[in-house]
């Protein structure tokens, strides 16, 4: 049951903020821009294991990262304002995205953090 619970309040989330989105697209954004999935999977966490060190690790992990997942909100305007084709344009985005992070990792890994 707590696993189903889970899965709903989560889903909720996401379902929740592309509806809102299809008619207040600033009120989607503040909704989407806020950590909610983040906050929502640390606190899981705690729920599940109580452990304080995996909770403060999970946060640490989540910051570093956040970093290279901006290249998507950044990327993906350009292509769609440059006429690039929907499908084409999230792809690519994603994909600079995916680049980011093995950059990151790399960056990281020789700067001696560890997530």
């Amino acid at each position: 049951m707590y696993y189903l619970t889970k899965l709903i309040v989560t889903c909720a989330l996401v379902v929740a903020i592309s509806e809102v989105a299809r008619r207040h697209s600033l009120v989607a954004a503040v909704l989407a821009s806020l950590p909610l999935v983040s906050v929502l999977a640390i606190v899981w966490l705690y729920l599940d294991t109580r452990d304080v060190e995996k909770v403060a690790g999970l946060a640490r992990s989540i910051f570093w990262l956040v970093l290279p997942s901006l290249l998507l909100f950044v990327s993906l305007p350009i292509l769609l304002r440059s006429g690039v084709n929907f499908v084409v344009s999230l792809s690519v985005s994603i994909g600079v995205t995916v680049a980011g992070y093995f950059l990151m990792m790399l960056v990281l890994h020789k700067l001696g953090v560890h997530l």
